[in-house]
């Protein structure tokens, strides 16, 4: 019995550990293919691909479409599940994955329609880029094909991959609309929602647009809000919901970037330099991909092109980088591209300028494991139905996505520029997600421009909380149904002081504000940061402009810990003193090790919370289940005067005086953190732990986040300072080079460059993103070499 019992058991043993040897040939049959040669169909010459210990490719091509074709080949390589997971965001077919977890996020994203829309407009989108969007994705499809086993995510999902089509990577373009900007425009229409239910002068308070923070790049600062009297508003007199207080604050993590550059001279050999780091959610792999293209073309300066920076898989082209004549960079615009029209549906005989005719599309959203779900939209000539009123009325959202105007390629035409003079004409005709855009040239020179599409109103429709009367409503609207434009936009070359910065906050005023709108903007303490770091020196080079990026002082936190201070003298309540016992010790950073930082953090946003209530208080009793809570990302400006001033007619009807409100936000920062354990040890390191995973981590049991994540490192910095740092937020790649001394240029990108777990490139260069050690911007010494020959 015994001797069958260890039979049985080794049976056993050796059946699992074939099962363990399958699955690890299985991975392994899936990594992309380093060295030696293959054939690609498809190509006029043979194209060298090069990876250094980093997996930076340098891709060396006849022409531009052999390395557009090669550079498909390589992403699919490394990155095919990441590019379906782009494109079926933008399409809204995540739910053919992962099932109906998904399926609300799909029905938010396909009510506009952007595969059909993309599919209709191919050839008008793709231009005369056709010919390297095809070869883009007949190289990709090369590459999932040459690979041994479907990419390793596909295994738990037990799914197969699609194939790459031209229309896909114009969804991977509107990906990044749906990443960078509010597809459901909830600001805009939150505040024109809560508008008729505040007195002007508060409405008034709560959209001003600047602060003391303000950094603008023309125009004026604004400083802190002038408060209104008793006279004008009084919220000890007006309604206020019933029911609880404030929600728990939030830092709140909003898509942007940092970019900053410096002329000829401010340097010591005359180069023009540009740094760069742009903000995105964070993951392993990232987002990006860095690669150095290069292959001969006649309309390039001497005849060929050499361009390094980072890619995205997906799209044929470089979105940020340097090719030896300019270097440019991005950060989120922030600009209003979206409007409402509220009409009434047609309904029997109605006549037809009474009413607005409604179209119904249905989309079927396939669902794993469960059956398709049948998508009825509704929509206007104005765009898709988003809201409904009780009484019919309708809510459309023009939004320059779902215009063919939207989007095209024309960004890849930057590889060929050789000045700024020859990027800003080649911006003109650039349709992107609306960014501001940086760029410096080898003579020195640089420049800012708003580039991107742009609604093209008229000049009686305003560009901000709009929502326009349509049919079925007097008078009618001054806004008609806009295309979008991206010529004739905002521009600044070659700046007096030799200094651009931007760091997604308002950097216009007055007249050119108003054409391109306000569709939120960041608060200006992380620019006025960065604009102080370079205005305080006279002379930078690539390390200084690294260090500015790296700064992680609490500068907008300082006056608060003095507040905390203050308040915790006065207060007859334990919490407030706590606190400020605990931090005691100002730190004045963000750094790991900080308890003073976190504590502070903590309680100005429990203050914010608290403040914003009672401003929008009279609004949200009148509107009830209607109402939502508009994003006021210049709060501080209202913010501070309040705490400062201390006005009784602007304190929230919830509390008997302001120190009660101050000693209420201090208790519910010290019941949150004292659950974790005593309050001297609650750091920001431990709220800011590194959280960068793959997107299948929490769905492999047990070993899922040892495999797929990058260390749980402690990170410096936070969201209002230059060093964007945040658990699966933050800085997704930093970028500092001069164009013509890019062997000087430094980068840093987190989750490394492959998707494979396996790879000996997954996470590779995450440490220096975590320690801010600067990597080289070129490739290094070459480790492995592939060569891909003409399919005979």
């Amino acid at each position: 019995m015994v001797r069958w019992l260890k039979r049985i058991a080794l049976l056993l043993v050796l059946i699992v550990l074939a099962a363990v040897i399958t699955v690890w040939l299985s991975l392994r049959a899936s990594l992309p293919k380093l060295e030696g040669e293959w054939a690609l169909r498809g190509l006029s010459a043979p194209v060298t691909v090069q990876r250094d210990r980093l997996g930076v490719v340098t891709i060396d091509a006849a022409n531009e479409t052999d390395a557009m074709r090669a550079l498909g080949y390589v992403h699919a390589q490394e990155r095919f599940f990441e590019m379906d997971l782009m494109r079926r965001t933008a399409a809204g077919e995540l739910s053919e994955l992962f099932g109906p977890i998904a399926l609300d996020t799909d029905k938010r994203h396909r009510i506009h329609r952007m595969r059909a829309r993309a599919t209709e407009h191919l050839d008008a989108i793709a231009g005369d880029k056709l010919p390297q969007l095809r070869a883009y994705a007949e190289g990709a499809n090369e590459g999932l094909h040459a690979l041994k086993a479907r990419p390793w995510p596909y295994l738990p999902l037990r799914a197969e991959p699609e194939p790459w089509q031209p229309v896909d990577s114009l969804l991977t373009g509107y990906a990044m609309y749906f990443d960078l900007q509010d597809a459901s425009d909830a600001r805009e229409f939150a505040l024109w929602r809560i508008k008729p239910h505040l007195p002007p002068a508060l409405f008034d308070l709560i959209v001003r647009d600047g602060t003391r923070w303000d950094a603008p790049l023309m125009g004026r600062a604004r400083g802190d809000a002038t408060l209104p009297g008793p006279d004008q508003v009084d919220l000890r007199k007006l309604p206020r919901p019933t029911g609880p207080g404030p929600g728990a604050a939030s830092g709140g993590d909003a898509p942007g970037s940092n970019n900053f550059a410096v002329a000829g001279a401010l340097t010591q050999d005359g180069r023009a330099i540009v740094a760069d780091d742009m903000h995105l959610g964070l993951r392993a792999p990232n987002i990006w991909f860095r690669v150095r293209l290069r292959y001969a073309a006649a309309d390039a300066p001497g005849g060929k092109v050499d361009i390094a920076g980072f890619s995205l898989p997906g799209q044929p082209a470089i979105i940020v980088g340097s090719n030896g004549h300019i270097a440019w960079a991005f950060t989120n615009g922030y600009v209003d591209t979206m409007d409402w029209m509220r009409a009434r549906p047609c309904s029997g005989d109605a006549a037809p300028q009474t009413c607005a005719q409604v179209r119904t599309a249905h989309e079927k959203i396939e669902i794993a494991g469960a059956p398709a779900y049948d998508f009825r939209i509704e929509e206007t000539d104005w765009g898709p139905v988003l809201h409904k009123d009780a009484d019919g009325t309708l809510y459309s959202l023009r939004w320059v996505a779902q215009r063919p105007e939207g989007l095209n390629l024309n960004l890849s035409g930057l590889a060929k520029a050789d000045s700024v003079d020859a990027a800003l004409r080649i911006a003109d005709r650039v349709a992107i997600p609306a960014q501001n855009l940086l760029v410096a040239d080898g003579a020195g020179r640089i420049a800012w421009r708003l580039l991107g599409a742009l609604p093209a109103r008229e000049n009686t429709c305003p560009a901000s909380m709009t929502v326009a009367d349509g049919a079925g409503f007097t008078p009618p609207s001054q806004c008609s149904a806009w295309a979008p434009r991206s010529v004739d936009l905002p521009q600044l070359p070659d700046p007096a002081s030799g200094r651009l910065w931007s760091a997604n906050n308002r950097l216009l005023d007055d007249g050119a504000l108003n054409q391109v709108g306000d569709s939120g903007y960041a608060l200006g303490a992380r620019a006025k940061q960065i604009r102080d770091g370079l205005f305080a020196r006279s002379s930078l080079s690539e390390r200084d402009l690294l260090a500015i990026q790296l700064d992680d002082r609490a500068l907008l936190l300082t006056p608060w810990w003095t507040l905390l201070r203050e308040q915790a003298a006065r207060g007859r309540t334990p919490a407030m003193r706590e606190l400020a016992t605990a931090a005691e010790h100002w730190e004045g950073r963000a750094s790991p090790q900080s308890v003073s930082y976190r504590i502070v953090r903590a309680w100005r946003l429990a203050v914010h919370a608290r403040i914003a209530e009672g401003l929008l208080a009279p609004a949200q009793a009148a509107l009830g289940d209607r109402y939502e809570a508009p994003d006021l990302g210049q709060l501080e400006g209202i913010a501070w005067p309040l705490v400062s001033q201390r006005p009784t007619h602007l304190l929230s009807r919830r509390y008997p005086s302001w120190g009660a409100l101050f000693e209420d936000a201090a208790q519910e920062v010290r019941d949150t953190l004292a659950k974790q354990g005593p309050l001297a040890q609650r750091n920001w390191g431990e709220q800011n732990t590194a959280a960068i995973c793959h997107p299948l981590a929490k769905a492999i049991p047990l070993i899922g986040k040892r495999l797929l994540c990058m260390p749980p490192d402690l990170l410096p910095g936070d969201g209002a300072m230059p060093r964007v740092q945040g658990p699966a937020f933050g800085a997704s790649e930093r970028m500092v080079v001069s164009p013509g001394h890019e062997a000087d240029g430094i980068v840093h990108m987190p989750g490394g460059q492959s998707g494979h777990f396996l790879s000996p490139f997954w996470g590779a260069g995450h440490e220096d993103w975590v320690h801010g050690r600067p990597t080289p911007f070129l490739p290094g010494k070459t480790e492995y070499t592939l060569t891909l020959k003409p399919a005979r």
